[in-house]
């Protein structure tokens, strides 16, 4: 007898999130591979995936708060800079670094709640033109409150070190926030299954319902505003841990702007779409940069034509991505899932 899909027996086996033992197989062949990388793999390419990893964690954030709760925000980049800014501010005072970063994300938290008010009376565009004045006034703050977080001229962060342990390269780095990338990944992927969860996907299909059936709107708002402010202000820590150095430019609209544009590309309200998106992001403009390098050899004004189209390529990936595949990259991930699954009767 030839077997096709998968057949569960109770409820929790089938929620379970590697329901089958192929799956299991490969999580752990992934994080075997991840675990050698850094010792295989030269500096940049260590740095880069130091940079996706952290950008996952600020999409994965900002899809608890807007993919799966449906409350748009475009200030998600300055809760970012909240929790640098706190874990920063914290580090420099001689704290370990826990709790420096849950400080962070703890100050992060409480600014998504306090800008999360608007939530309970705005909704879709005045809901992020309200985030938008977050942004604008988080980055006047980081900018103008120089005695605190150092005005223009930034701030420094030492290393972080683990009982005497000290994360000074990229390679040790790398595991630090490889172990928190997976701790929030992992505690987002809980939320969404858990009575919060479900309130939040009850708002975002149809709020109206959901609060004929008891859910508390503000309530359940504003924690989903405190819950992705404080993992993105996670986020916000380990970049200033791992850069050494914050400016308030590093928080810009345009970070607002990515880690939207990362939850768009990967699929709303999936984890996995989250993290599929923070890969294509980090990727694409090191994929043009390579390209240009490539083709200067042949063309030798090309770098200088390249520059001002990158923004362009980056905005006509969004377009194509909402027009040909607005779903996401998980959409596809599912459908090559869904063929070898079926397979051979896959349809």
């Amino acid at each position: 007898m030839l077997k096709c899909g998968l057949f569960f027996t109770s409820y929790n086996k089938e929620d379970q999130f590697f329901p089958s033992m192929f799956q299991k197989t490969c999580l752990g062949l992934f994080i075997a591979a991840m675990l050698i990388a850094p010792q295989v793999l030269d500096f940049y390419y260590i740095s880069v995936m130091n940079l996706i990893m952290i950008a996952a964690i600020g999409a994965v954030s900002l899809n608890l708060l807007t993919g799966v709760c449906g409350q748009m925000s475009l200030g998600h980049g300055a809760f970012v800079g909240v929790g640098a800014y706190g874990c920063a501010i914290l580090a420099s005072k001689g704290l370990p670094f826990v709790i420096c970063l849950l400080g962070g994300g703890t100050f992060a938290a409480l600014a998504g709640m306090f800008f999360g008010i608007p939530s309970l009376r705005l909704k879709g565009i005045y809901l992020a033109i309200s985030t938008l004045a977050a942004q604008m006034i988080l980055e006047y703050v980081f900018l103008h409150w120089s005695a605190l977080t150092g005005g223009a001229n930034g701030m420094p962060v030492d290393p972080p070190s683990i009982m005497g342990f000290s994360f000074d390269s990229d390679e040790k780095m790398f595991y630090l926030i490889f172990a928190v990338t997976t701790l929030c990944v992992l505690g987002v992927s809980n939320i969404i299954r858990s009575r919060s969860g479900r309130a939040f996907i009850a708002i975002r299909d149809f709020y109206q319902s959901a609060e004929n059936v008891g859910v508390n709107l503000f309530h359940f708002k504003l924690q989903a505003f405190a819950t992705s402010s404080f993992i993105a202000g996670i986020a916000g820590g380990l970049w200033a841990y791992y850069a050494m150095y914050i400016t308030p430019e590093q928080f810009s609209i345009s970070l607002s702007i990515s880690y939207l544009a990362m939850i768009i590309v990967g699929g709303m309200g999936s984890v996995t779409g989250a993290i599929f998106g923070a890969v294509f992001i980090t990727l694409l403009p090191e994929v043009l940069n390579t390209t240009t390098s490539l083709l200067s050899s042949f063309a030798p004004d090309i770098s200088s034509l390249m520059a001002p189209l990158k923004e362009g390529i980056f905005g006509l990936t969004l377009v194509l991505f909402l027009i040909f595949e607005p779903e996401g990259l998980v959409r596809k991930w599912k459908l090559i899932k869904a063929y070898w699954k079926l397979y051979p009767f896959a349809y």
